[in-house]
């Protein structure tokens, strides 16, 4: 009998159930809001729940880990790091570690980054990479969020980039309707897996310019999910997000947004004009206070807090904005959020505080 595999959930969370011998299944990363489909589908296939594995602890949904050991009586589970209260030392594992489930030799990945405790499992010619590696411009899950460690990520993706190029890859999400594939197609396609073959500091860098910082509904999400929740109680989740992915705690067309670029040259004529305009930096404060300074006049507000700071410049709707990071990339999605709010003059400055600093050094 072969190795099957089956992703169970309609929407974005991706739910997988495999097995390779008779009746005997495992899943993987069960949703709480399906847990009541997959009890049906068990009883209609006469399917015999052996264990429940979770690539991390999720921030975006409520798991139904839990709630399907309690209704199933099959065992749990997730790696040693998880902070999950309801595992024991005998359900958690660690990297190198085989477990031997419904016929299949699953082989534990240690895939730390987006989280702590983030795993994946290697299957016969299969890769189920949790959020640590999504598909295509997906790229991969977000490491902003409590336990996110760029670093970590390089390391992992370095990992990937060792295995065998005919693996197909079978993420924990996916917001974009996109299909499993190999992966040496990720290798071209998947700009995380490209940034990871150059330097860690080159990366760190590149993760760094992405991230918006996690949105305040997914702490509790977290909190219920490191207290195995078997109801979804109180935790309000918005729908339709994706919130795991980089820029996904965005509003829809967001990313969509063009946004013009500004020269140091010609942000330097338009300061010595003398004309009435907001330059709106989105570094960090320790950004602010370090090796590559500031522009006189500037206002800080962190891109991580930006979303929820926008009636603090609801005057400069209709006048020009500049928004500056260290080299473009968290000012460039800035400008974007600012779009879709509806500021009609914005601007990003080409090459950030680094471009700046190099033109007043020449």
């Amino acid at each position: 009998m072969e190795l099957e595999l089956e992703q169970l959930n309609p929407k974005a969370c991706k739910t997988y159930m495999f097995g390779n011998e008779g009746r005997r299944v495992v899943i993987v990363d069960p949703v709480l809001d399906e847990v009541d489909t997959y009890m049906h589908l068990l009883e209609d296939r006469k399917l015999d729940l052996e264990a429940i594995l979770e690539t991390h602890t999720h921030a975006d949904h409520i798991s139904g880990a839990a709630a399907l050991q309690d209704r199933t009586g099959a065992e749990l589970f997730m790696h040693e790091n998880a902070p999950a209260t309801c595992l024991g030392s005998e359900n958690r594992f660690g990297d190198g570690d085989i477990l031997e489930l419904a016929g299949v030799d699953v082989e534990v990945i240690y895939t730390p980054g987006h989280t702590r405790d983030s795993v994946s499992f290697l299957l016969p010619g299969m890769l189920l990479s949790g959020d640590a590696l999504f598909l295509d411009e997906g790229g991969a899950g977000r490491d902003d969020l409590p336990g996110g460690d760029a670093g970590a990520h390089y390391e992992t993706l370095n990992k990937f980039l060792k295995l065998d190029d005919s693996l197909v890859v079978y993420p924990a999400h996916d917001y974009r309707e996109r299909l499993p594939s190999s992966l040496a197609i990720q290798k071209d396609s998947n700009p995380h897996l490209k940034k990871a073959m150059g330097s860690k500091e080159e990366f760190i860098d590149y993760i760094t310019n992405l991230k918006l910082g996690p949105a305040d509904w997914m702490k509790d999400v977290l909190k219920a999910n490191y207290a195995c929740a078997l109801e979804p109680g109180d935790v309000w989740i918005p729908a339709d997000q994706s919130s795991c992915e980089v820029k996904g705690t965005l509003n829809l067309g967001t990313n969509e947004q063009i946004v013009e670029s500004m020269t140091v040259r010609e942000l330097k004529a338009r300061m010595e004009l003398n004309d009435e305009m907001l330059l709106l930096d989105v570094r960090e404060p320790f950004e602010i206070n370090g090796a590559l300074g500031k522009i006189d006049g500037i206002k800080n507000i962190p891109i991580t807090q930006l979303t929820s700071k926008l009636n603090d410049l609801m005057h400069f709707k209709d006048k020009p904005v500049v928004s500056i990071c260290k080299i473009g990339g968290r000012s460039f999605t800035a400008g974007q959020i600012l779009k879709q709010e509806g500021f009609k003059q914005v601007y990003y400055l080409e090459g950030g505080m680094i471009a700046w600093n190099n033109a007043h050094a020449s």
